[in-house]
């Protein structure tokens, strides 16, 4: 039978109706709306591409949207000033610094001058601290395991008492993915496994996942004779492997994008599974706007 298609592009759109009613609520009542600053420096074009739909999607809400872009010599003291102007603006609720950053400035100093209650990316060492404490600590947990998580809760796939093993140790989705997943709560309560590269035998683990998350980076890496029949899969891994000419205008390549998991092959034996693309991805910047409206929500005492 084949599995469950768990679509991100559809459970993004669900998600942006709930907030953008909220936004409008709060407005009649507060005569507020939620404000976001995106810090963009240089030109890179994959970095432009990604601010441009963090800024129509918050425009799109009614949120308060500001793309800061500055050159590509600005200097450290510089940026750190910026972050700081913005800290203290109380029409801004959320402050994003793109990366990658040139080679002249300090990321970790930047990431860090962010002030902990406006930074929701999640990724201030304060944020990181409050989802590993978890419960009401947390404000606000990383993007794209947040939006994982709620991938899994909407397609109403079970979590409590669940053996969930994650692949891959990063910082960005697979430390915070399994964290979030053994905390108390809403879409947690699992046992958690975390395998990666150093795993001795990952096709053991990986074999014993009724939730089996993915996020190493490598195309195909998940065979599907590792999948536990009707078990949930979140595939992670946006690879490029190859060019395409484009169905709209044949004179056009477009990337081929393959996941970490063989999906032909998964999605007859998993009982729910991510499309790559169109599953994990679009929900990142979902769950970003979502944290930007719980900023101001916790300013007004809303939470």
């Amino acid at each position: 039978m084949t599995a469950q298609l768990i679509k991100g592009s559809e459970i993004r759109e669900e998600i942006l109706g709930e907030i953008g009613k909220e936004v409008e609520q709060i407005k009649e009542k507060h005569g507020q709306v939620p404000g976001l600053a995106t810090i963009l420096v240089g030109e890179d074009p994959a970095s432009q591409s990604y601010v441009s739909l963090k800024m129509k999607t918050a425009h799109q809400l009614g949120y308060k949207e500001i793309q800061d872009t500055r050159s590509e010599d600005i200097s450290e003291q510089e940026l750190l000033d910026l972050v700081e102007q913005y800290n203290k603006d109380d029409s801004i609720h959320g402050i994003l610094v793109q990366l990658p950053l040139p080679d002249h400035i300090n990321d970790k100093r930047v990431l860090n001058a962010i002030d902990p209650d406006k930074d929701v990316d999640g990724f201030h060492p304060v944020n990181v601290g409050r989802l590993m404490i978890g419960g009401d600590e947390v404000k606000f947990p990383p993007c794209t395991p947040a939006g994982i998580q709620e991938m899994i809760i909407r397609a109403g796939v079970e979590t409590s008492g669940a053996e969930t093993v994650v692949v891959g140790r990063s910082n960005i989705v697979g430390k915070p993915i399994a964290n979030m997943m053994v905390q108390k709560g809403r879409g947690g309560n699992s046992t958690v496994t975390v395998v990666h590269t150093r795993t001795k035998d990952m096709e053991f683990h990986c074999k014993r996942a009724d939730i089996l998350i993915v996020a190493a980076g490598v195309p195909g890496l998940v065979k599907p004779e590792w999948i536990k029949e009707g078990a949930c899969v979140i595939d992670v891994g946006v690879n490029r492997v190859g060019e395409k000419p484009s169905k709209k205008d044949p004179n056009k390549m477009v990337p081929i994008l393959r996941g970490d998991v063989d999906f032909d092959a998964a999605k007859e034996i998993a009982g729910a599974i991510t499309p790559v693309p169109g599953g994990v991805g679009p929900m990142t910047i979902t769950m970003l706007m979502r944290n930007t409206l719980n900023s101001l929500k916790y300013k007004l005492g809303l939470m």
